[in-house]
C-alpha cells in the first residue's frame, strides 16, 4: 500500500497526531508501511519485544517505546525474520537496532532513532499493550500508525 504521509495529514488535518522533535531512521526494507497498533513499552531489555513479534501480526505495526536509549538494541536480525513470517507490517522503535545490513533485505518496516551493535538485556521485563507516549503523541493498542520517509503519524481510524 503506498500513501504519503504528509498527504494523510494535510487531508485529515485535526484528526491525525503527527511525532515530532525525534530523529527517525529507516532501516527495514519497507519504507512505507501502516497498521493497527500493538504496544510493548520496556527498558535495554528485549523480551516482550521478542515475544509480541513471535505471535501473529495479521499486518500490525509494534510501537515499542526503549525510553530513547540507544544503549542497548531492542531488535536485531532474528527477531526480525519472525516479525516478517508471522506477517507484522512493521515496528517503530524509541530506541536503538542493530544488524542493519540484514534488516534492510526484510519486507519489514523498522523506523528507530539509532543502531548500536549491542544486544538487550534480558531480564523478562515490559509491559504489552498499554498506552506509550513518545515525540509529543500517545500510541494506543488499537489505533492506526502510518510510516514513511516524511514521518510518522497516528489516526483513530484508517485512512487508507
Amino acid at each position: 500500500m503506498e500513501f504519503v504521509t504528509c498527504d494523510l495529514s494535510d487531508a485529515n488535518e485535526g484528526s491525525v497526531a503527527v511525532v515530532t522533535g525525534l530523529h527517525w531512521r529507516q532501516f527495514g526494507g519497507r519504507h512505507c508501511f501502516s497498521g493497527q497498533i500493538d504496544t510493548v513499552k520496556c527498558h535495554e531489555d528485549n523480551s516482550r519485544v521478542k515475544e509480541r513479534l513471535a505471535t501473529p501480526g495479521a499486518g500490525k505495526v509494534l510501537v515499542v517505546d526503549g525510553g530513547g536509549s540507544l544503549r542497548n538494541a531492542l531488535i536485531g536480525d532474528m527477531i526480525a525474520e519472525s516479525a516478517v513470517k508471522n506477517g507484522w507490517s512493521g515496528v517503530i522503535i524509541h530506541g536503538a537496532c542493530r544488524d542493519v545490513d540484514a534488516l534492510a533485505g526484510l519486507d519489514l518496516g523498522v523506523m528507530a532513532l539509532g543502531c548500536v551493535p549491542i544486544k538487550s538485556v534480558r531480564r523478562d521485563e515490559g509491559q504489552l499493550n498499554i498506552p506509550v507516549v513518545f515525540g509529543g503523541v500517545t500510541f494506543t493498542p488499537g489505533q492506526w500508525v502510518y510510516v514513511d520517509n516524511n514521518g510518522i503519524i497516528v489516526a483513530d481510524q484508517a485512512l487508507v
